[in-house]
């Protein structure tokens, strides 16, 4: 894959989360007493169905690569829609976002125990704030089953971004998402059978929509996390924090107290602020590059 800049990393999973707070929302109006794997199925039916016409030109042969990892990452990420599902039917969308958010985090410490990715002072810094910043928002004298379910979400994030690294390259995005919701189908359609409910179709155009969107998303992770190292840019994924309170508030009259605005300003600062020290480090190293050169 060609090289690319932080600054383009960061900016593509910006993008990528203001449309997955659209994507949440979308959940959010299933309500409290949906079927939930029902609708998770729904959600990677209506993905395959969208992503097969971007892979009938793939050979037989690609899509056997890696299976490995693609059965790893499809199963983690079906465990994080189920238990993302369960939180926005009782969070509110700001707070289960803030949470969420919590998976740039949680990725420094993996991406150092996994790879041997060495962490800034910057980057620690960055992580400690906005880890300050998640619990000034859950609030962990308050902490619920869906504030516990939202945390599962933002693990499973963190442990999905880590493993894209694992895929082959040349597999494109689009095959690299249809495989990670085909291959976690057969889950998803057993535990909708178990689940014991009478089978709904109507919430079929709720889970394509919803699944549209989360696939822009995931596509975006692929390229960024692709291209740059995950502790130069998973700060970027807070950036949807300040979506999901606008769309929180438009949408379902969420208003954020004193405390949420607090943490999301914690969190979202980090941000700025190490963008502003990565670009100065990336010209620094490129201005020393030339004089070696020269």
């Amino acid at each position: 894959m060609k090289k690319r800049s932080v600054g383009f990393a960061m900016t593509i999973l910006i993008i990528g989360n203001l449309v997955a707070v659209l994507s949440d929302a979308l959940i959010k109006t299933m309500g409290k007493d949906a079927a939930i794997f029902q609708f998770v199925f729904f959600r990677q039916l209506s993905a395959v169905i969208i992503l097969l016409p971007f892979c009938l030109t793939a050979t037989k042969q690609s899509f056997l690569i890696g299976l490995k990892w693609h059965f790893v990452r499809a199963h983690v990420w079906l465990l994080g829609a189920i238990f993302m599902v369960i939180s926005l039917s009782t969070l509110p969308l700001a707070t289960a976002n803030a949470i969420f958010y919590a998976a740039p985090l949680i990725m420094l410490p993996l991406a150092m125990i996994i790879y041997g990715e060495k962490l800034s002072r910057y980057s620690i810094g960055a992580g400690i704030i906005g880890f300050a910043g998640v619990l000034v928002i859950v609030r962990p004298t308050d902490i619920s089953w869906a504030a516990f379910g939202a945390l599962v979400v933002a693990l499973t994030i963190a442990i999905n971004n880590l493993f894209i690294r694992k895929l082959p390259t040349q597999q494109s995005v689009a095959q690299t998402l249809l495989l990670t919701n085909l291959i976690g189908m057969p889950a998803s359609l057993i535990l909708a059978l178990l689940e014991n409910r009478p089978w709904d179709w109507s919430p079929l155009i709720t889970a394509s929509g919803s699944s549209a969107l989360i696939l822009i998303y995931a596509a975006t992770c692929v390229v960024a996390y692709r291209a740059v190292e995950s502790n130069k840019i998973a700060s970027a994924e807070y950036s949807g924090l300040i979506g999901a309170v606008i769309v929180g508030y438009l949408l379902f009259n969420e208003v954020p107290d004193t405390t949420t605005l607090i943490g999301t300003v914690m969190i979202i600062a980090p941000l700025l602020w190490l963008a502003k020290v990565e670009r100065k480090q990336h010209k620094k190293d490129s201005i020393q590059a030339i004089a070696v050169n020269e």
